[in-house]
């Protein structure tokens, strides 16, 4: 501390005894004096000093954030290995799944909310989560490991307080994806285009309506990288996509839509859903098939894979009468074609919902069905699930309770089809089954009919708004109990919708074609159409009429010097398609183009009778034990082929027959991909360095590609 030297003698001189002068000297002696004008200064430190002090100071920082950041990571490592499962990482945002290799084959955004990860744990196999970013929840994943080559992820996500929806985000990625439903521009694999809003999973006739899902359809996909995800039946499960994001958007809601929340239970949405990821592609899909779908229990009848099936619908359309299906048929007998069944359609009623012939245009219905049996034809009639007003068993299904019923359920609820104003049989009511059902077997019984075509049952013809017998949560099982009306007729049954239907056992239709060449309703839709509805677990499958149906503004020229007829060549193309699949249906006949044609025509029957339908039969036998497709996509006996997940032009029947069609206009040969394996081609030739890829392979009009397996 620095003194003032002036006080200081002061004060120390009172303190000095008077007249000691010997005790003053010693006194001053202990003291250093300064100067008057002296004058302090700070010190302050060298310029070489002051970066050497700043560096510390950063280290101290550097250190403190690292030991921080340390803790912060022990303590994220430790809550991720606490919310991690074996190949399955959960974040709040979402979770991702690798394969047995470490590779991420599946990634899943939680678009509604993200999870509060302080409110999840783990308990052996499960994590749970009760909170989200939106409030309480019922979250849960949990691993199953079924067999050593197969890990599922079930996954739950139950909002407990009152929530619009609940929205996913499945990132297809690079790899290819399959299944869900039959569409109107049917791609294989699955093509996105644009951005859909999630709309309700449920059955639709695409032909019209273009956004729409079809009439078949499972809710099931399956990936080229061997992930297969299915979502829960009590889902109400809506679903959109963005083809920018290459996504699906898979959303649980009932809000503005037809599901309905369980009897007694809220209306609080829930997606859940089964993950599994297998070795390959084919073991995984035959995993999911065995352990999530039904299989048939029986095989429909063995003419119906052997012979042609032939319809008065695109040739004769609602104007048929007795005198024309006795051409008809006298005609197919007359050009020598084979016949499994002749198929009667709209309309021979007098009005749409009844029972009965029109006399106008059926005078003697006996009399020609007993004509159509003497010259071995068995017969078919299409039937629906409309009643329209003006019909006569309109007042009695009113009467009885037996149609669906608007929302308060004291009104039948009245709906447009493509046929009129009516209402629709309510088939969660046994009355209304029983009724229905009650007609078809007197017809059955009156003039021998031998089954049915049942057309329609798409929830897209109900009210988004009504009510049944029986509550349905899904609308989809309003569907499912009209495929059931087939049950009794199977063996030669058709029907065009399917949800949880495979084992109804009969013929599923594709829904209507256009004449026409493309992927919208065309030619080139059979095929990717065809293996999509095989993956959802329906093997019996009708590709609709050859050559399309033949509509005015939707036929794809003009042949043969009559109007309203599919152009020559895409309609021997799709004969020589259709003579592949599991059946085959003619309404435009052969014999309305000219002499070549109807050769072609025979050429190809004969092919089926002899190579097609002995392995359709074979398989068709399999199927009930083990719910393998028929008609297979080529990845099929080469699931690790990059190449074959990409084929949409070509199929396989079974293992052993691969299929090359040509469906391009003005085309006499194509490209056809071999995987691998030793082939012979219908021309004898061997290919033995397969997998090989076969440019600008010739094919002339009346030929077909295929190709045999060589063990």
């Amino acid at each position: 501390m620095t003194q003032d030297p002036q006080k200081g003698r002061h004060r120390r001189g009172r303190k000095a005894e008077p007249g000691s002068q010997a005790a003053a000297r010693a006194a001053t002696t202990m003291y250093t004096f300064l100067p008057d004008n002296f004058s302090p200064t700070k010190v302050k430190p060298s310029k070489e000093l002051k970066p050497m002090v700043g560096s510390m100071m950063l280290g101290l920082l550097l250190v403190l954030a690292a030991v921080v950041a340390w803790c912060y990571y022990s303590t994220s490592l430790r809550k991720a290995e606490r919310l991690g499962a074996e190949l399955l990482e959960l974040r709040s945002g979402g979770f991702s799944i690798r394969n047995q290799q470490g590779e991420q084959v599946f990634r899943l955004a939680f678009s509604s909310g993200a999870l509060d990860l302080e409110s999840c744990s783990r308990e052996g196999d499960v994590l749970s989560c009760s909170r989200s970013t939106g409030g309480p929840l019922n979250f849960f994943i949990q691993t199953v490991r079924p067999k050593d080559t197969v890990m599922c992820y079930r996954v739950r996500w139950e909002e407990l307080a009152p929530t619009p929806s609940v929205e996913h985000t499945m990132f297809l990625g690079d790899v290819h994806w399959y299944g869900g439903a039959e569409m109107r521009t049917q791609h294989w694999p699955i093509q996105l285009a644009g951005l859909q809003e999630p709309q309700p999973f449920v059955t639709s006739d695409v032909y019209s309506s273009r956004a729409a899902f079809g009439g078949i359809l499972e809710r099931y996909w399956l990936s080229s990288k061997a992930v297969a995800i299915k979502v829960n039946d009590s889902v109400p499960f809506h679903l959109g996509w963005n083809a920018t994001g290459r996504s699906l958007l898979l959303q649980a809601r009932y809000h503005d839509t037809s599901y309905k929340p369980p009897a007694g239970r809220e209306p609080l949405p829930e997606l859940s859903y089964r993950v599994c990821v297998g070795s390959d592609v084919t073991s995984i899909h035959k995993y999911m098939v065995r352990r999530y779908f039904n299989k048939p229990s029986k095989v429909p009848a063995r003419e119906a894979f052997r012979d042609p099936i032939w319809s008065t619908w695109a040739l004769y359309g609602r104007a048929v009468d007795q005198d024309k299906v006795l051409r008809f048929a006298e005609k197919i007998r007359q050009y020598r074609f084979n016949c499994s069944y002749l198929e009667i359609d709209d309309m021979y009623m007098p009005a749409y919902g009844d029972f009965t012939f029109d006399e106008a245009k059926f005078p003697n219905a006996t009399e020609m069905f007993r004509k159509l049996q003497e010259a071995g034809l068995r017969v078919t009639l299409w039937v629906h699930p409309f009643v329209n007003y003006n019909s006569s068993s309109f007042g009695e299904g009113v009467e009885r309770g037996l149609f669906v019923r608007e929302p308060t359920g004291r009104l039948p609820a009245l709906v447009r089809w493509w046929n009129g104003i009516g209402a629709v049989l309510d088939f969660t009511n046994p009355a209304a089954r029983e009724w229905f059902q009650g007609h078809l077997r007197r017809l059955r019984t009156q003039y021998s009919i031998s089954s049915f075509k049942f057309d329609a049952g798409e929830v897209s013809y109900l009210p988004r708004d009504f009510s049944t017998f029986r509550p349905l949560s899904d609308p989809n099982l309003w569907s499912r109990r009209y495929t059931e009306m087939a049950l009794p007729f199977f063996s030669l049954a058709e029907v065009r919708v399917g949800y949880q239907s495979q084992n109804i056992s009969c013929f599923f239709r594709l829904i209507d074609r256009d004449s026409v060449w493309g992927h919208e309703l065309g030619l080139r839709s059979l095929i990717p159409a065809v293996l999509t509805i095989s993956m959802l677990g329906y093997p019996f499958i009708l590709p609709d009429l050859i050559g399309g149906n033949a509509v005015p503004g939707h036929t794809a020229g003009q042949g043969g010097g009559n109007t309203g007829i599919p152009e020559r060549e895409l309609y021997v193309r799709w004969l020589e398609v259709a003579a592949f699949m599991p059946a085959m249906q003619f309404s435009i006949p052969p014999w309305l183009y000219d002499q070549e044609v109807v050769e072609i025509a025979h050429k190809f029957a004969a092919l089926r009778a002899e190579l097609v339908a002995p392995l359709l039969l074979e398989l068709a036998g399999e199927v009930t034990d083990t719910g393998d497709p028929i008609v297979r996509p080529l990845w099929w006996i080469a699931p690790g082929d990059e190449a074959a997940h990409r084929v949409d032009s070509q199929f396989l029947i079974g293992d052993t027959l691969l299929v090359a069609p040509v469906l391009e206009p003005g085309k006499q040969e194509r490209d056809v991909y071999l995987p691998a394996g030793k082939w012979r081609s219908y021309k004898g030739e061997l290919f033995v360095k397969a997998p090989i890829l076969l440019t600008d392979y010739p094919v002339d009009l009346d030929e077909v590609a295929y190709f045999t397996w060589v063990s």
